[in-house]
């Protein structure tokens, strides 16, 4: 990507805004950052070009292009709209090609809770600890890689067009998609699945059937993540430019003679040095603000722009554009539960590699070389341990009180597990988590603040046909505890009961515990719940966008992300999020092109 702008003949007039990131595209003589290299990476590095100033407040140069942002669905959405149009990105944290790109550091991005982290951590009000992402490429620069496509029944029920759903797909895993090597670990898993019942067997495939399978991976066989920041490599590169750490606050509307709803014009964000700016898009028709912020940062970005409910709004001083009620509604997050299983012999580290697809909507995966409590060297400093999916470092600590879990508790916690034998720790993790889900909650916002949590309340097993699905999947695993297929992988003296009674001590929530040494498959689902960062909804496409994924009740206001979705795509949603940028992008090329 070059950090220039295409000429002013150049076609493109959108403004896509993504998360609390956002890509515009400018006129040439607007603000432009750089670095001593001339990349367009934007840490402290702002200079002014021409008339437009770095003072606060003051308005950019009216845009000729995209502004979106740059999360899974935002990256080949710019990429693929750059294509015939320019796009400047803004984006509200930094570059992702750091020790996250390597799944060594899978569990170091989700322990880091300083400001400057990629991961930015919610507590939900149903007190499991959370991360949403705050880096180029979105949660695909810190999920466990796993590709995998929705069912031929999700692309149906969405009414998309299947033939470009399969293009898009086959865009994405030839930009960034690998088939895994698989460690004699996962092999187990994949053959105790089958033992246990999860048949038959896919072998290696992208598609979702019922039954066991290799599924494919965002890391390659040495290791390194490729992220859908990737995907700007094949952006036009006179059609993209990219700003780092720079936050939108808010979409800017004014009504216009003859057209019935409130248009959408620019947005405002602030740059590293607290400067805000405004962008406006040039008039025209084709022009639009498309939002792909995720879950939580779609809905918090509509609300802070007037697009929400009425009472909510004027109870944060916000002023009410159009009263949306649904707007932050039917957000669910995927429980998912897991039972971690000591090893006798040392494991190798693998992510997710094999997949269960149970025929009573659980889906049964897995992680191995869980070492933990061994420190991780990198040249000649040494990385504090960190305990990965159990870790208090990210604030998980269930087992106290809750005016007990204060920041000193935490660390206490931490080094406790440090000092622990590194055995202690060698094994890996069986997780499920549920189809669906049907329980789901709503985002509400806590204050003005753009780069504040909203408050996210996804109400775990409220339905009980959640809890039934996890019950099946514990008892799944139960099985494949058992099996021949695991035996080289647990210790002969170890009982299933035992196995679960230790996952289910470990501090992975902020629930109150039910202490006893008898739980059931039903109390151990509530116990140990978490997340697998598969949460999605607040947007809906029926309820607040239509099926071109325009705002209603607004003009030239679209949204594209997981905010969209109202149950998770497949077993793991960032195949079908990634896939929609794209598919979302071809469509709107096409649609300019016919007007």
């Amino acid at each position: 990507m070059a950090p220039g702008l295409a000429s002013s003949a150049a076609l493109g007039v959108l403004a896509v805004v993504l998360g609390s990131s956002c890509l515009v595209a400018l006129s040439e003589d607007v603000l432009q950052p750089v670095n001593q290299h001339g990349h367009m990476y934007v840490q402290n590095h702002w200079r002014t070009c021409g008339s437009c100033a770095t003072h606060r407040t003051r308005p950019w140069c009216r845009s000729t292009t995209t502004s979106s942002s740059a999360a899974a669905a935002g990256c080949p959405l710019a990429a693929t709209l750059s294509e015939h149009s320019r796009v400047l990105l803004l984006e509200r944290g930094g570059l992702p090609y750091r020790n996250m790109s390597n799944q060594q550091h899978f569990t170091d991005a989700l322990a880091d809770t300083s400001p400057a982290s990629p991961a930015q951590r919610f507590i939900s009000e149903d007190g499991v600890v959370n991360a949403r992402a705050r880096v180029l490429g979105g949660g695909s620069c810190l999920n466990a890689g796993f590709y995998t496509r929705a069912s031929n029944d999700y692309v149906r029920a969405a009414g998309w067009d299947t033939r470009l759903v399969n293009s898009s797909y086959r865009w994405v895993e030839r930009a960034l998609v690998f088939r895994p090597d698989v460690p004699p670990w996962q092999a187990a898993l994949r053959d105790a699945l089958l033992e246990a019942g999860v048949t038959p067997d896919n072998g290696f495939t992208f598609d979702h059937v019922p039954g066991t399978k290799i599924g494919g991976t965002i890391f390659d066989n040495s290791g390194q993540r490729h992220t859908a920041a990737d995907f700007l490599r094949h952006a036009r590169p006179r059609g993209l430019t990219v700003f780092l750490y720079a936050t939108v606050s808010r979409i800017l509307f004014r009504q216009q003679e003859g057209v019935p709803y409130p248009v959408a014009y620019g947005v405002v964000f602030t740059d590293p040095l607290g400067v805000q700016h405004r962008v406006y898009l040039r008039d025209g028709a084709k022009n639009e603000v498309i939002l792909s912020a995720g879950t939580l940062g779609s809905p918090q970005l509509l609300m802070l722009s007037g697009v929400g409910p009425q009472a909510h709004l004027e109870a944060h001083g916000i002023q009410v554009l159009v009263d949306q009620p649904m707007v932050g509604q039917g957000v669910a997050d995927n429980p998912m539960n897991s039972v971690f299983i000591p090893s006798p012999v040392p494991v190798t580290l693998s992510l997710v590699q094999v997949v269960g697809i149970t025929r009573s909507g659980s889906f049964i995966e897995g992680v191995s070389g869980s070492e933990f409590g061994i420190p991780v060297s990198e040249g000649a400093r040494c990385l504090a341990r960190n305990f990965g999916l159990f870790s208090p470092q990210t604030g998980q600590l269930g087992t106290l009180p809750p005016k007990q879990r204060t920041p000193e508790a935490l660390e206490r916690a931490a080094e406790a597990m440090r000092r622990l034998d590194r055995r202690a720790f060698r094994g890996g993790f069986i997780l499920e988590k549920i189809l669906g889900p049907v329980s789901s909650g709503h985002i509400e916002l806590r204050s003005a603040d753009p780069r504040a949590n909203p408050a996210v309340t996804f109400n775990y097993f409220q339905e009980s046909e959640d809890l039934e699905r996890c019950v099946h999947g514990i008892q799944t695993i139960e099985r494949m505890i058992q099996s021949r297929a695991f035996a080289n992988f647990t210790y002969a003296n170890a009982s299933v009961e035992s196995i679960f009674t230790d996952s289910a001590n470990f501090p992975v929530n902020l629930l109150p515990r039910h202490v006893n040494d008898s739980r059931t498959p039903e109390q151990y689902c509530r116990d140990t719940v978490m997340t697998i960062w598969h949460y999605h909804g607040g947007c809906q496409v029926g309820a607040v966008v239509d099926d071109d994924h325009r705002v209603f009740g607004v003009q030239r206001l679209r949204v594209i992300d997981s905010s969209t979705f109202k149950y998770s795509p497949g077993t793991n949603p960032q195949a079908t999020v990634m896939m929609l940028g794209r598919y979302m992008g071809v469509k709107i090329q096409a649609e300019r092109w016919r007007k």
